[in-house]
C-alpha cells in the first residue's frame, strides 16, 4: 500500500495530478475539493488510497486523511467503486456528504451524478454509524494556520457539538475581527450554538 506521495506537482487537471518524485511521475486521480486547494509547480503531499484491480492498479489522492477515510468508507458499500466514490467527493465536500448521511438526506446524495435511491439509500444505511465515529475524533488539517480556532473546535466537539455546526459558528464569530483566547471564544460559541 502506498500511504502518500511527496514531490513536486507537474500537471494539474480537474480529475487528476502527476506528482514528480525522485525523477518518476505518478498519475493520482483526485476530487474537485483536492483540486481546488493545489498549486501548480509546489511541492506538495497527497495522501492515497491504491485500487488494485486485475487489469489496473490506481493511486487516488487526498488533501486530509478525512477525506481519504470517507473515501474508503464509501467505497466499502455496495454498488460504489472508486469513480463513483471520487463522483461524490467531487460533487460535494466532505462535510456535507457526513451531514447527509448522520442526517439520513437521501435527497443530497442522489444529486450526484450516477448515485440513485437504492445506492443513496444504501450509503447511508451502511455508514450511518462508521460516520458517526469519523466524525467524533479529532481531525484537523496538516498546517494549521488558526491553532485558537482550532482548540476552540477541538473542545467544542468533545463537549459533544456537531463539528460542522461548530465550525461555522466558530468562523462567524472570528470574522468579527476580534483577537479572541480559547476561553472566550469557546464561551462565545456555546452561547450561539
Amino acid at each position: 500500500m502506498i500511504h502518500h506521495i511527496n514531490g513536486r506537482l507537474v500537471e494539474k487537471s480537474p480529475t487528476y495530478v502527476v506528482i514528480d518524485c525522485g525523477g518518476v511521475g505518478y498519475y493520482i486521480n483526485i476530487s474537485l475539493n483536492t483540486y481546488s486547494q493545489l498549486k501548480e509547480g509546489e511541492q506538495c503531499k497527497l495522501l492515497t488510497h491504491l485500487a488494485i484491480k486485475e487489469d489496473a492498479h490506481t493511486l487516488y489522492g487526498f488533501m486530509s486523511d478525512s477525506e481519504r477515510q470517507l473515501f474508503r468508507q464509501l467505497i466499502s458499500v455496495s454498488g460504489v467503486g472508486t469513480s463513483t466514490a471520487q463522483m461524490i467527493l467531487s460533487s460535494l465536500n466532505p462535510e456535507d456528504i457526513t451531514q447527509s448521511i448522520l442526517n439520513e438526506d437521501v435527497n443530497a446524495l442522489k444529486a450526484v451524478k450516477g448515485i440513485g435511491a437504492k445506492t443513496a439509500q444504501r450509503i447511508i444505511i451502511d455508514l450511518k454509524d462508521k460516520i458517526g465515529k469519523i466524525e467524533t475524533e479529532k481531525d484537523f488539517p496538516s498546517v494549521s494556520y488558526n491553532t485558537v480556532k482550532n482548540e476552540a473546535l477541538s473542545a467544542l466537539v468533545a463537549l459533544g457539538f456537531d463539528k460542522t455546526k461548530s465550525n461555522k459558528v466558530l468562523d462567524k464569530i472570528l470574522s468579527g475581527g476580534e483577537e479572541l483566547t480559547v476561553e472566550e471564544l469557546i464561551k462565545s460559541a456555546l452561547k450561539m450554538l
